[in-house]
């Protein structure tokens, strides 16, 4: 097995008014093959992806993987959110974030909640995503199957059977040009907390074809 750094740190974005706290992770060896950044939903934090062991596991696959507490989430409570959200605010939000953090070309994985600012940021900045893993995200419907349709982003589009979230957001998705999906038999909406063997796996596999 491969050695892992982990550490966490503080980034100041312009639009938000106060830092947001992240995790990292990165194999100490070698130069990372990618740059993996991890979103949340309402109810989570960067916390989760460091108990279920994705920064572990992203840092093992050779990945350099920042997990980020969201805008008044976590321990980024007192980062005011980009308003107003669904507009080009939270496109700009990521932007910067990746900027700041030397992340481009940048693969985003993205559950539930942080789909309002994964999903402006892969159609406005399709030259900074490497890859896209949208888990279940809300806010699928804000745009058109052409707006879906002329995002060329390889896309790996994971959810529960259980979750219906997860079946209304793949019926938009489906329409990114080039994407698989992995529906993860049993779990519900938060299925990579659920089942994160699956999910590690399915990952991964993911990555290796980038």
């Amino acid at each position: 097995m491969s050695a892992v750094k982990m550490s966490e740190g503080s980034v100041q974005v312009e639009i938000c008014k106060a830092p947001l706290f992240y995790r990292q992770s990165q194999p100490t060896a070698g130069d990372p093959k990618m740059s993996v950044l991890l979103l949340h939903g309402i109810r989570f934090s960067s916390e989760n992806w460091l108990n279920i062991g994705t920064l572990e596991t992203l840092a093992k696959a050779g990945c350099r993987a920042v997990a980020l507490d969201l805008p008044e989430l976590g321990q980024s409570k007192s980062a005011k959110a980009p308003v107003p959200l669904g507009e080009l605010a939270p496109a700009a939000f990521l932007k910067e974030v990746c900027e700041q953090l030397s992340l481009s070309p940048v693969v985003v994985i993205s559950p539930s909640l942080s789909g309002t600012y994964s999903l402006p940021f892969l159609l406005e900045h399709q030259p900074l995503v490497r890859a896209y893993v949208p888990v279940a995200p809300i806010c699928t419907e804000k745009f058109t199957a052409e707006q879906y349709q002329s995002v060329k982003v390889p896309t790996l589009i994971v959810y529960g059977d259980q979750d219906t979230l997860g079946e209304v957001s793949l019926r938009n998705l489906s329409n990114l040009t080039n994407h698989r999906v992995v529906v993860m038999k049993g779990a519900g909406h938060p299925c990579y907390l659920e089942d994160p063997d699956t999910w590690h796996k399915a990952l991964t596999d993911f990555l290796s074809t980038l």
